[in-house]
């Protein structure tokens, strides 16, 4: 080889590299938050390390009046949606769910919410690893 195609390659290689390492290097984790307003909530949707398998969703609502809230993981791209889960109320405003995820990629978490001030759904981004 040239040196000129080795001074060429050399960047390329080195870019290359970096974009592998982003994309497959095992993260340290830490929770996953996410916030979203619909017409009549605002949830805040916190996940300890989203990643393949089992996943437990901690949602903050506000205002905190609320009925039954419950979750239902979609991951669009691939045309999936799990079955809407029902969630535990831990505290006033606070709900605790448990899902699975099934694939790793880009899912959108909607929450479905119904209280004194009506229903509504709310919709939350989650990247899940692998």
């Amino acid at each position: 080889m040239t040196r000129r195609r080795i001074l060429v390659l050399a960047p390329a290689v080195v870019v290359l590299a970096a974009v592998l390492a982003f994309l497959f290097w095992p993260s340290g984790g830490g929770p996953s938050v996410a916030q979203a307003s619909g017409r009549l909530y605002q949830v805040r949707l916190t996940v300890d390390e989203p990643r393949l398998g089992a996943g437990v969703l901690t949602l903050d609502v506000t205002p905190s009046t609320v009925d039954t809230v419950t979750v239902e993981p979609v991951m669009p791209q691939m045309g999936h949606a799990l079955s809407p889960v029902p969630t535990t109320e831990t505290a006033p405003g606070a709900y605790r769910a448990e899902t699975t995820f099934p694939m790793v990629g880009q899912w959108e978490i909607t929450v479905a919410l119904h209280g004194p001030s009506g229903a509504d759904q709310v919709v939350i981004p989650l990247l899940v690893k692998g």
